[in-house]
């Protein structure tokens, strides 16, 4: 209970509060007060809990999901109250993933498939519903406490570009160059691959320039994740000890923040992440704190568990890589709390909500353009004043992507 009420309260609306299980000490203040309780106090916001927020362990709880046309969708419902659900334990089960850590059928990837989210089966998914529900308890604490003083969040946009292969033709080493020109089966491949490579045509994934210039122009904040990891067959950047690579890894440094992107070959191997959070900080000569896992192969609670002991204090791995939405149900950065320990933890999670590989694949299927699908993301989060993360890849940059990027920098902006 401290955990969600430290998050909500405290972190979400900016009000300092304290909990008490005494009866008569409740009844008897003056100060504005929420009853969370069974028991029954006249013209006191009441919520009646559930028991999620008092069990221990992990339990399979049999959820059933309502529409309401004041907080759009509930569960853990119950009556006779100011708010018809158990606001605070509904929004633990969402923010800590309690679903991911039940029984799923995953993905390919082994990962957790956005389908099997209760987001995507009740129509959530699009909305960060717990800072909407967040909202409504705001409008009825001020109804009830005219003199309660909220903190006032500032909306705030952070581009995030991931780098898994910093270049699609150059400096690729004699070895992967000489299997490039016999894989590409074709003279124009071949061609182009030649001129790449003898500085007669740009390389299609060095967009680098552009992102310097795009992010200075619109005075947009950026943070670029590198990956660092060993080559293998779903880790294929430039070696780290390239002197070529470390050099570009510098000068983005010098415009933008920087974060480690585990590579696969880390997900269940924590001396190889601490060795990659080490090559980066060696590089460019910071500490690393940030980072977002490659593909994101997010398992609870093994990932975080793994982030926090490699030293990482903020990951941005929160979303799905295959549809665009809240995977939280949060556009507020906040802290992991572990389930199978019970306790709360060092590490803030930054939920990301738009992807362009989404984008890419939704426009083609709905027929709508990059912007008329981001737009209504980019609403929500400013609607609530969250932190609107989205992520981009060097090697996406086309032509057409271009020009969305400079309009969607601009949108985006507070």
């Amino acid at each position: 209970m401290v955990y969600i009420l430290r998050t909500l309260l405290h972190e979400g609306l900016g009000l300092r509060h304290e909990i008490t299980a005494n009866k008569e000490q409740f009844a008897a203040s003056a100060l504005p007060k929420i009853n969370y309780s069974e028991e029954v106090f006249d013209g006191i916001v009441s919520i009646k809990p559930h028991t999620i927020l008092f069990d221990h362990g992990i339990r399979d709880y049999q959820l059933q999901v309502n529409t309401n046309l004041r907080y759009k969708k509930i569960f853990f419902k119950n009556t006779g109250n100011t708010i018809p659900f158990d606001l605070f334990g509904a929004a633990f089960w969402l923010l800590t993933r309690y679903e991911e850590y039940l029984p799923y059928k995953p993905d390919k990837e082994n990962r957790f498939h956005y389908r099997s989210c209760l987001a995507y089966q009740y129509e959530f998914l699009e909305v960060p519903l717990v800072n909407l529900w967040l909202f409504e308890l705001k409008a009825i604490l001020q109804t009830q406490y005219s003199e309660l003083r909220f903190d006032i969040r500032s909306y705030e946009a952070i581009s995030t570009i991931d780098i898994d292969n910093v270049y699609k033709y150059k400096h690729k080493g004699f070895v992967r160059t000489l299997a490039g020109f016999i894989s590409d089966k074709s003279w124009v491949k071949s061609k182009q691959r030649l001129r790449i490579i003898l500085n007669q045509e740009q390389d299609p994934f060095d967009c680098y320039d552009f992102l310097i210039e795009s992010h200075k122009l619109s005075q947009s904040k950026a943070i670029y994740f590198l990956l660092l990891g060993d080559y293998g067959p779903n880790d294929k950047n430039h070696s780290a000890t390239d002197l070529r690579f470390q050099s570009l890894i510098k000068h983005l440094g010098d415009y933008s923040m920087m974060g480690i992107h585990p590579s696969y070959g880390s997900n269940n191997n924590l001396r190889q992440l601490k060795v990659e959070v080490a090559r980066l900080g060696n590089i460019i000569h910071r500490l690393i704190t940030k980072s977002r896992q490659h593909f994101s192969m997010l398992k609870f609670p093994q990932t975080y568990q793994n982030l926090l002991q490699a030293g990482l204090m903020s990951d941005y791995s929160m979303g799905y890589t295959n549809h665009n939405g809240f995977r939280a149900s949060y556009c507020y950065p906040y802290k992991w709390y572990s389930l199978d320990i019970e306790s709360v933890s060092s590490l803030t999670i930054h939920p990301f909500c738009i992807s362009e590989n989404c984008l890419l694949s939704n426009s083609a299927r709905e027929h709508k353009t990059f912007m008329e699908l981001a737009s209504p993301l980019v609403n929500e989060v400013k609607t609530y004043g969250g932190e609107l993360i989205s992520i981009f890849h060097n090697d996406s940059f086309t032509t057409k992507m271009k020009k969305f990027y400079r309009e969607f920098l601009e949108v985006s902006k507070a």
